[in-house]
């Protein structure tokens, strides 16, 4: 089944929402309008991405079967599509909409669910990422935007930073699945002609991280935290992670349309930060008083790893700028002013209860209105990108 929604003009007062740095003009110059259709845009990080691109003045339609995406985080002046990635309505979609870019960021992303049913996680983020290449294919597309990650391709680092030139060694499935669709890219472009870039994400976190994925151990740590409940750390706490703001992500994505083609690009700081210690900053942010709870790390994990982000310097003229003080403090003023954005809202692919039903041309009204807030936070400007002490 297609839902789609659009609504034009609004203001976006959604939850999380972040009046875009200053310096994204000088992307806007060098762009001209263009559609983009963003999957799994309206989850934590491709939402965001889906407010950069309207932000710069583009068309957006998002498609995303809401597993694990919410409602609350779509821009209302984006086309929406309920959708699973799989489905064979997709096609419907793009030749429909006849994108000019696409950015895939639609996935299964829990290394846990990648082990515990390796079938379902190669049926999403293999058979679902080249059913939206095939898509690509068939309606002209000219660029695919493909969101992989550096986290868990590599593996256990033979050295750090890793560099694109690490070799690839994942010790989990999830992170396999995500390094095969970075194949067929390769072939779709040698074949076909359809351009790309892959960006390799680092650990992303910001507002709309949904405190209840495995992945975002600064939501989840955060919501505990203001909740006053004990914080689990798995593991030692020593393991380190290269953690990177939200809207520098963004930015990443909106340099990657026009920079980068054929290329595989890491995204991150070159530092490792512990678990431990973003532990110990935001129990210094929040007054929290107890101390963590350690259990046994999680398999198929590893210990350390951080991205050098040298090659995304050179080919995007990116690097990221929000320190880590200023983005944890920033992540927990939006859960403070937001308690019960996640609490009463859970969907599954077929659970579309709570939205309106369609009307003709696949239009309908805009629902949650109500539940649209601004972020009374502004991000750091930064002209002059540089590697300041974290």
């Amino acid at each position: 089944m297609i839902l789609a929604r659009q609504d034009g003009g609004s203001e976006n007062r959604r939850p999380g929402a972040i009046r875009w740095m200053a310096n994204l003009a000088e992307i806007a110059r060098k762009d001209r309008e263009m559609k983009v259709l963003v999957t799994g845009g309206a989850g934590f990080i491709g939402s965001h991405v889906v407010d950069g691109l309207i932000a710069l003045g583009h068309q957006v339609v998002v498609v995303d079967n809401l597993s694990t995406g919410y409602p609350e985080n779509l821009n209302p002046d984006a086309r929406f599509y309920q959708l699973d990635i799989r489905s064979r309505e997709l096609l419907r979609v793009f030749e429909r909409e006849r994108p000019d870019i696409v950015n895939h960021h639609g996935a299964q992303m829990s290394v846990r669910v990648s082990m515990q049913d390796p079938l379902l996680d190669a049926q999403v983020n293999v058979l679902g990422s080249l059913n939206v290449i095939e898509a690509c294919k068939a309606y002209g597309v000219s660029k695919l935007i493909y969101i992989s990650t550096g986290g868990a391709v590599y593996g256990e680092p033979q050295y750090l930073p890793c560099d694109e030139a690490h070799p690839v060694n994942p010790l989990c499935q999830y992170g396999a699945t995500k390094h095969m669709a970075e194949h067929y890219l390769f072939i779709y472009r040698k074949l076909y002609g359809l351009n790309y870039t892959v960006l390799r994400y680092p650990n992303v976190y910001g507002p709309r991280q949904d405190p209840f994925g495995e992945a975002g151990v600064v939501a989840i740590f955060t919501q505990q935290m203001l909740g006053g409940q004990p914080v689990i750390i798995n593991g030692s706490g020593a393991q380190e992670r290269d953690f990177v703001y939200i809207s520098d992500v963004v930015r990443a994505n909106l340099l990657a349309l026009r920079s980068g083609d054929g290329e595989i690009i890491n995204i991150g700081w070159g530092k490792g930060t512990s678990v431990n210690r973003i532990f110990q900053t935001l129990k210094a942010i929040t007054s929290y008083a107890i101390n963590p709870v350690y259990a046994p790390a999680i398999p198929g994990e590893v210990f350390k790893i951080c991205l050098d982000p040298s090659k995304a310097k050179q080919l995007l003229d990116w690097q990221p700028c929000v320190t880590l003080k200023a983005g944890l403090a920033s992540t927990v003023e939006y859960f403070r002013s937001h308690p019960n954005h996640y609490v009463a809202h859970s969907f599954s692919p077929a659970d579309a209860s709570d939205l309106p039903a369609p009307v003709q041309s696949f239009d309908i009204s805009h629902a949650g209105s109500s539940l649209r807030h601004s972020l009374p936070w502004e991000p750091i400007a930064c002209p002059q990108p540089s590697y300041p002490e974290r």
